[in-house]
């Protein structure tokens, strides 16, 4: 029997993805990416992981490849930058799955490939890409969403991918879907029942995001990394110095595996290459209430008068 579901290649992350799992948050594409063609294929891992150094007890690295294991969901590995492998555990959530290979194994696999990836949403704001950052919790997707309610379109949710060309850092559309708590849902007035949960055990749900989504790369033009304060106002101030640099490597997804990897160099001289002509600022927002429209007033205020000030 032919097996079909090997020959559907999809399109996310500046990557054609042939895949044998199905991953239908992306969009299908029979066109190469900017930055690659890669697979992803189902396979028995469980004697590899058993014998790859581990660097604890649900991570393992050598050479070139990443393995890491979820329990009760699977056992993935992330191979020289093209393939990803898929072990699933027995009753797996193939929702938590998929979530894991877009997510995790996306971040370390643009690493193998020299992409930096951010931690962060990413929206298309005077024809630019600006990119919000933050702790979990910061607020990020929730303000992305309310921005995309005034018409700025997204570019990435959760891994930004950013390639640097002659200095300048280029953001590259990940996928058409937005991941929001219950929370963030109640504050937009969004009903949760018109969405599917993104895994069983956690009211976070998958929000399609088709006709407000971006799909071309664009200059990556600022930064704002949202910080919680329980008793500041909303305010943004710049961030100045080596504390750029710390910002970006802070807010790099999976930076945990940069050393394992050996590429701690490559992704130092990254960050160097554009840092200093990247406006970066601290977005600070009180840490009760819904404040969203003032923080995206601010944003757009401050983005004006960057704008003048050149």
């Amino acid at each position: 029997m032919v097996n079909t579901v090997q020959r559907l290649a999809y399109k996310a992350f500046g990557l054609q993805i042939y895949s044998e799992l199905p991953l239908p948050e992306l969009p299908f594409t029979d066109q190469p990416g900017l930055i690659g063609s890669i697979s992803v294929i189902q396979a028995d891992l469980a004697e590899r992981w058993a014998n790859i150094p581990k660097i604890s007890s649900s991570l393992g690295v050598l050479e070139n490849e990443v393995m890491f294991e979820i329990k009760d969901t699977a056992i993935f590995s992330v191979q020289d930058g093209h393939t990803i492998v898929v072990s699933p555990a027995a009753h797996a959530d193939e929702d938590c799955v998929r979530l894991f290979i877009l997510g995790s194994c996306m971040g370390i696999l643009l690493m193998q490939r020299r992409v930096l990836p951010l931690h962060g949403s990413a929206l298309v704001i005077d024809n630019k890409a600006y990119a919000l950052v933050g702790r979990s919790g910061a607020g990020k997707s929730t303000l992305a969403s309310y921005l995309m309610d005034q018409d700025y379109r997204l570019i990435s949710d959760d891994v930004i991918p950013v390639m640097v060309q002659n200095g300048h850092p280029l953001a590259v559309p990940g996928y058409p879907q937005q991941k929001l708590w219950q929370q963030s849902l109640d504050y937009l007035g969004m009903n949760s029942s018109s969405y599917r949960p993104l895994f069983q055990r956690e009211a976070k749900f998958a929000v399609p995001v088709h006709d407000r989504f971006h799909a071309e790369p664009l200059p990556l033009a600022g930064i704002f990394e949202l910080a919680v304060s329980s008793d500041s106002p909303i305010s943004v101030q710049p961030i100045h110095g080596m504390e750029r640099f710390h910002t970006i490597f802070n807010h790099t997804y999976q930076k945990h595996v940069l050393s394992h990897l050996g590429i701690m160099e490559w992704h130092f001289g990254l960050l160097a290459s554009f840092v200093n002509r990247l406006p970066i600022y601290r977005l600070t927002r009180p840490e009760m209430g819904f404040s969203a429209p003032e923080q995206a007033s601010l944003i757009l205020e401050t983005i004006h008068n960057q704008v003048e000030e050149r």
